[in-house]
C-alpha cells in the first residue's frame, strides 16, 4: 500500500489506536495461558498487541491463537522475518491469517540482524535494504487461489535508517522502530512525509526508583546494544560509543521511560507530538515473569 493523501491511520482496515502494547513475554507461557492472558488484555481495553519472531514461537501461528482467543484484538507483527520464509509464503500466511481473523491481523516485516540472519539461520546478509526490495516485489506478485480477505491486507516495515523509512513510506502503510527515543520519531516523521503510519516501540518501567529502573533497564537493552543496526542507529542520533559502552544514564534514560504513570504519559506524547500515530508500550519485567498488574496500570492510565 503506498502512501497518499488519506490520514495516516485510513491507510489501515483496522483501528488499531493511538497506543497499544508490545511485549515478548508471552513466549515463556504454555499456549492455553497465552488464550488467557490476550483475553484479559482485550477486556483491559488494549486495542491491538506487537508481537515478535526471533528464535521464539512462529509469529503467524502465535497471532492465530491470540486471535481465536479475543473478538476484537489486533495483533501485529514486530516483526517477522523475511529470511525466515520464501515472500510467496509470507504473502499466504498473511492473507490466510487476515481472512480467518476479519482483519484483524497487521503484519509488519523487518531484516532482523546479522547476528541472527548469518550467526543463527546461516543465511546471507551482505545486502538486506535490496533484499527488502526485492522480497516486497515478491509478495506483491505472489500467487494465491485460495479464499482471502476483502481487501488487501496492511504491511509496515521495521525501519530505522533513511532508507528503510523512505522504503516504508513508498511501498507499504508505513514504519515499526524499535528500540528508539521520539528524537527518532520526529526524524523518521520528517523522512516518511504526513501520510504513511509511524508505529514506534517504547520501552517503559513502572518503578520511581532510579537505581532500580535503570538496573532493569540495562539487563533488558543489553542483547540490543550487542546488535549493530541498532548501535549505528543511536549513533546517527547524537549518542556516543561511549554512550553504548557504558550504558550510560543518558542512553538508558533515552531508550527506556521510567517513574509513575505520569512519566509513562509524557514520554508518550512526547513520541505523539514528534509525529507517531500509535505507540507500541513494552513493559520490562524480571525475565519470563508476566506484567499483568503494570499492563492493568497502564491500561487505566494510557487508554
Amino acid at each position: 500500500m503506498r502512501a497518499g493523501s488519506k490520514p495516516p491511520l485510513a491507510c489501515l482496515p483496522m483501528d488499531i489506536g493511538k497506543v497499544g502494547l508490545w511485549q515478548g513475554v508471552l513466549d515463556q507461557h504454555p499456549s492455553g495461558r497465552v488464550r488467557e492472558v490476550v483475553a484479559e488484555l482485550e477486556q483491559m481495553g488494549w486495542p491491538a498487541v506487537w508481537i515478535p519472531e526471533a528464535v521464539g514461537r512462529d509469529p503467524f501461528v502465535s497471532a492465530s491463537v491470540m486471535l481465536e482467543a479475543t473478538s476484537t484484538l489486533k495483533v501485529a507483527t514486530g516483526i517477522a522475518q523475511i529470511h525466515a520464509r520464501h515472500p510467496m509464503t509470507t504473502a499466504a500466511a498473511q492473507k490466510t491469517v487476515a481472512e480467518a481473523f476479519d482483519n484483524r491481523f497487521l503484519l509488519g516485516i523487518g531484516v532482523s540482524h546479522g547476528p541472527f540472519v548469518e550467526g543463527i539461520r546461516k543465511l546471507d546478509y551482505s545486502k538486506p535494504y535490496s533484499y527488502m526490495v526485492e522480497y516486497l516485489d515478491a509478495m506483491d506478485g505472489a500467487m494465491f487461489m485460495a479464499a482471502g480477505p476483502e481487501e488487501s491486507p496492511p504491511l509496515v516495515l521495521a525501519a530505522l535508517g533513511p532508507k528503510m523509512l523512505a522504503l516504508a513510506a513508498e511501498r507499504t502503510a508505513g514504519a515499526h522502530p524499535y528500540f528508539v527515543p521520539p528524537e527518532h520519531t520526529a526524524t523518521a516523521r520528517e523522512i516518511m512525509g504526513p501520510d504513511a503510519l509511524l508505529a514506534p516501540e517504547q520501552k517503559v518501567c513502572l518503578e520511581t526508583d532510579a537505581e532500580a529502573a535503570r538496573a532493569l533497564a540495562r539487563e533488558n537493552m543489553a542483547l540490543y546494544l550487542g546488535l549493530p543496526n541498532y548501535v549505528n542507529n543511536l549513533l546517527r542520533l547524537g549518542f556516543t560509543e561511549q554512550d553504548v559502552a557504558e550504558e550510560s544514564d543518558r542512553l538508558v534514560d533515552a531508550i527506556v521511560a521510567w517513574g509513575d504513570e505520569e512519566a509513562i504519559r509524557a514520554r508518550i506524547q512526547a513520541h505523539h507530538d514528534a509525529g507517531a500515530d500509535h505507540v507500541a508500550v513494552q513493559v520490562l519485567a524480571p525475565r519470563g515473569e508476566l506484567p499483568l498488574a503494570q499492563w492493568r496500570r497502564l491500561a487505566d492510565a494510557l487508554l
